[in-house]
């Protein structure tokens, strides 16, 4: 391409430099044998002046009188009725001279001869200049040509190495701007493509590491439950098991089917009524052997009876995370409990341990975050589960630490 450009804009310059300096050399050319012929007319002129004085004055025409009225190098012959012609210089060598005859009233003639070559000098001097100036105009239309290619082949390659690194998964925009309408158009889409890529593949890794994080409890239970349905040859005891996973296995679906819905759209629900009482007996049953294997007990307490609002299978996300955090993090006894304030109905999960360090009090709910060595991810999709329902989570208390689930409260008509 740039090899093209410097090729196109070369060729509009020689066209231009033979259309422009052919017809000026040529009206040049002219015009120096014009003056050529000029300057011969205007010596003659002065010479049958000077002739034609002397004749009225009665005086006679001298050689010397006339060398004056001429440049040096030039030839004149004066010619007068009835006398030898009156010859000034030399005559002219080397082709054919600029000549000028001027005649007179009473039968006198006076020719003056210029050299050839003095002319042929001049127009060969224009000649030079003009080809000179045609040379300097190419050079600088090459120039021209070769920065204008820089100029639009550069971007052109940028763009190019945006392109391959968008294909190369680096989603990046550059943000950068050329001067060039059309490129910068192409540009700003580009930075547009690679913000919705980059933005496609938070969401993928965003996805990808909550369900590995909220898939792992839900699992690690139905595991346990399949152990205890293998290791007991008890038909009543294996029939009560395999009711509970089969739920967990439902509450499973659940969990998958949430997160496929909050990733296709962040701002859906499916909130309805629902007794909070069966959701936190059903954590609480689930939870209790975990806790127990640590040496530390699950208790539950508050009101009974509670109609709350979202999705049972979120609200019982939520409290697995939390129950597991204080499985984790927590120490002694944990504590769920249920109360009401205003129109919400509200689950507290506390535990006996050395709580949230005040350094982290603000920003455990972030991703990332974490006072020890785990995800921090939990808390933060714990959130965002809650939020999706309309309620919210928070940290009522760091030591001991407290978090309460706020949700929607069913009112009576």
């Amino acid at each position: 391409m740039k090899r093209r450009m410097i090729n196109s804009l070369l060729g509009v310059v020689l066209v231009m430099v033979v259309v422009f300096c052919v017809p000026l050399a040529l009206f040049e050319k002219r015009t120096i044998e014009s003056a050529a012929q000029d300057r011969a007319g205007a010596e003659a002129v002065r010479v049958l002046g000077m002739v034609e004085n002397r004749i009225a004055a009665g005086e006679p025409v001298r050689t010397d009188d006339l060398r004056g009225q001429i440049t040096d190098g030039s030839y004149a012959e004066v010619r007068l009725p009835g006398r030898a012609p009156i010859v000034i210089g030399s005559p002219p060598s080397g082709g054919r001279p600029v000549r000028a005859v001027q005649g007179g009233g009473r039968g006198e003639q006076v020719v003056v001869e210029h050299s050839r070559s003095d002319v042929e000098h001049e127009i060969g001097t224009m000649l030079l200049t003009l080809g000179v100036v045609a040379l300097l105009a190419v050079q600088a239309a090459v120039a021209l040509a070769v920065w204008q290619a820089k100029r639009l082949t550069r971007p052109l390659n940028d763009l190019a190495e945006t392109a391959e690194r968008l294909g190369s998964g680096d989603p990046r925009p550059r943000h950068r701007r050329y001067g060039a309408p059309e490129l910068d158009r192409v540009a700003e889409v580009l930075d547009a493509s690679a913000e919705r890529i980059a933005r496609m593949l938070t969401a993928e890794r965003r996805l990808a590491a909550d369900a590995s994080h909220q898939l792992r409890t839900p699992l690690t239970a139905l595991s346990m439950r399949l152990e205890e349905i293998i290791a007991t040859e008890d038909p009543a005891t294996v029939k009560e098991e395999a009711a509970i996973a089969l739920g967990q296995v439902e509450r499973l679906t659940d969990v998958v089917q949430r997160l496929l819905t909050n990733q296709r759209d962040p701002r859906s629900t499916s909130a309805v009524s629902f007794d909070l009482d069966e959701v936190v007996k059903q954590q609480a049953e689930e939870w209790r052997q975990a806790l127990r294997g640590a040496g530390r007990r699950l208790e539950v307490e508050g009101l009974h009876g509670l109609e709350a609002v979202g999705t049972p299978g979120a609200v019982a996300q939520v409290l697995a995370t939390l129950i597991e955090n204080s499985l984790m993090h927590g120490g002694g006894t944990v504590v769920v409990s249920t109360r009401v304030t205003g129109t919400s109905v509200v689950v507290e999960v506390r535990d006996e341990g050395p709580g949230v360090p005040p350094e982290l009090g603000a920003r455990v709910f972030e991703r990332t975050v974490s006072g020890r060595n785990s995800t921090g991810i939990g808390l933060a999709v714990a959130r965002d589960l809650a939020e999706a329902d309309g309620g919210r989570l928070e940290l009522l208390s760091l030591r001991p630490p407290v978090f309460a689930l706020f949700l929607g409260r069913q009112l009576e008509d």
